[in-house]
C-alpha cells in the first residue's frame, strides 16, 4: 500500500456508497485523528480503536457510518465525497490566509499543523497552515 490515507478515505467512501454499516481499516496516529474529526464534525457515528487480538497482530480503527433518512426504505449517507488533496507523489501545504471555506461551509477541510491535525476553520483561527489532507462534505 503506497499511501494509506489514501487507502482509509476510498475505504470510507466505498462502505458509503455500498450501504454498510461500519468500515474497518489497519490503524494509524493520522488515521485516528481524521477519524475523530470526523466524528468530532457529525460525518461518521463514531471512530474507536481495536485492539490487537491473537489473529490478528495489528491495530484496527473502526468507523461506524452514519446515514440519512430519505422516504420511506431509502438512507442517504452523510458523507457526499471525501477527496484526498495532498498525495504520496505531491504534497500540497497551505497558508494559514490561503485556507478557504469547503462548499460554502458545507463542508470541511483536515489540515495537518505543527499543532495537530485539525479542521481548516480550527487552523485559520489559531493562525496555522500546514499540510492539506483531504476534503469532506
Amino acid at each position: 500500500m503506497i499511501d494509506p490515507i489514501s487507502d482509509m478515505l476510498t475505504r470510507i467512501r466505498n462502505a458509503q456508497k455500498a450501504g454498510h454499516g461500519e468500515v474497518v481499516f489497519p490503524s494509524s496516529k493520522l488515521k485516528m485523528a481524521v477519524s475523530k474529526i470526523l466524528e468530532k464534525e457529525n460525518f461518521i457515528e463514531s471512530a474507536e480503536m481495536i485492539s490487537k487480538s491473537e489473529e490478528n497482530n495489528f491495530d484496527k480503527i473502526r468507523i461506524v457510518l452514519k446515514y440519512e433518512k430519505s422516504g420511506t426504505n431509502s438512507k442517504l449517507p452523510t458523507i457526499s465525497e471525501i477527496t484526498r488533496i495532498s498525495k504520496e507523489g505531491k504534497r500540497v501545504y497551505i497558508k494559514k490566509e490561503e485556507i478557504k471555506k469547503v462548499k460554502s461551509g458545507f463542508g470541511i477541510s483536515i489540515i495537518s499543523t505543527s499543532k495537530g491535525v485539525m479542521t481548516g476553520k480550527e487552523a485559520r483561527k489559531m493562525g496555522l497552515g500546514g499540510e492539506y489532507i483531504c476534503e469532506v462534505w
